[in-house]
């Protein structure tokens, strides 16, 4: 088990592109230590949200100072209302109102919509300047930080304007998930689920054992959860960076997640995290009426996800629903090809791509969920 008084180190092989992983207690306070190695020059610009700043910039800061960098800062509005191309436009403007050059470095200091935003940032800015993720979520520091996916969203669905630009460093502070609302921890753990569910068997079977610790704040099971999530992201963006076949694993459950999320209108009521815990039930349901894997699992996966509090149906999104609608969202998700919907399928630990999935099978499944 992974030992959470010491500083691990995960690292993710892309050739010139490579970084590492830094995973530990504390490592807030370490900052401008940890992050010297890769400036290119020891000034750099922290984004982070009106949440997160109240919390942790003022501790970024003086870690940055205290390692002779110069620090200016940049506080959007907390919210998955922020990734809007208005507010890409504005942070874009107040960057270059700043000054930032090419061999300065950005810090994405948040949880997924300040990386996604801070990272789309970085790699169009000046055609690209560094930048290094702090991520303060459960969720983003086992998905989002990790692989070099940016961007923001459309009225048409998340994530679909953007770019790859990998980071040059991530630095995950465990102490941070410590000031999380509860709700906020419970979806990130989603994201740590879905990495059993795709190839890791074992690892579900661990975290059945042991999501209690990690809601609780058990150092060592949260050390332990996200180090191995990290591994799990690492091995698979190395092998495809740029999502030509293996990485579309890492959306299982997120065809139908962003579906509710954009029908949800991004406005709170339903987290990135519960969208996907919601779409990895539905695309197991999906999985055992096409017969590729057994009513055991699904009821397990939704045992498990009750369990941590997270939400197992869309009948318990506050908020009406229709199939149809959430239909047409996913005929827009980044994966379709060809015209076709690509699912995310398979039981517990052996999760593939699927196309030609029958879709009155999927509306099937859809409205049994809105039924609950």
């Amino acid at each position: 088990m992974s030992d959470a008084s010491v500083m691990h180190t995960v690292p993710v092989g892309l050739g010139e592109r490579s970084y590492d992983i830094l995973i530990g207690d504390g490592l807030l306070g370490r900052l401008g230590e940890l992050a010297l190695p890769v400036l290119r020059r020891k000034r750099v610009t922290i984004i982070t949200d009106s949440n997160v700043a109240d919390l942790h910039l003022s501790a970024a800061r003086a870690a940055l100072v205290a390692a002779g960098i110069q620090v200016s800062e940049i506080v959007l509005p907390a919210g998955e209302a922020t990734k809007s191309y208005a507010q890409f436009g504005e942070l874009l403007d107040q960057l270059l109102a700043l000054g930032v050059e090419r061999k300065d470095t950005l810090i994405a200091l948040g949880g997924g919509v300040i990386g996604d935003i801070t990272g789309f940032a970085a790699a169009v800015l000046r055609r690209g300047v560094n930048f290094i993720q702090v991520p303060t979520s459960l969720l983003a520091q086992v998905d989002s930080s990790v692989g070099g996916k940016t961007g923001i969203n459309t009225k048409a669905g998340k994530n679909l304007v953007g770019a790859f630009h990998q980071p040059r460093q991530v630095i995950i502070d465990l102490a941070l998930l410590d000031t999380l609302p509860k709700r906020e921890l419970q979806a990130g753990y989603a994201e740590v689920v879905k990495y059993g569910f795709i190839d890791s068997p074992d690892f579900f079977t661990w975290l059945e054992e042991n999501c209690q610790g990690v809601m609780a704040g058990d150092r060592h099971a949260q050390a332990h959860a996200v180090a191995e999530s990290c591994k799990a992201k690492a091995r698979i963006v190395a092998e495809d960076e740029f999502e030509a076949g293996k990485r579309a694993l890492l959306n299982l459950g997120h065809t139908f997640g962003h579906a509710l999320e954009a029908e949800c209108g991004y406005d709170g009521t339903l987290l990135h995290g519960e969208g996907v815990a919601i779409g990895m039930v539905m695309a197991l349901d999906l999985s055992v009426r096409m017969g590729i894997a057994e009513p055991g699992d699904l009821e397990r996966a939704k045992k498990h996800m009750r369990a941590c509090g997270l939400k197992v149906s869309a009948a318990e999104i506050n908020k009406p629903l229709d199939a149809d609608k959430l239909i047409s969202h996913m005929a827009q998700d980044k994966k379709v090809d060809a015209g076709e919907i690509v699912f995310i399928l398979g039981p517990i630990g052996g999760a593939a791509t699927h196309k030609g999935v029958d879709l009155t099978l999927v509306r099937h499944v859809l409205e049994d969920s809105l039924r609950g």
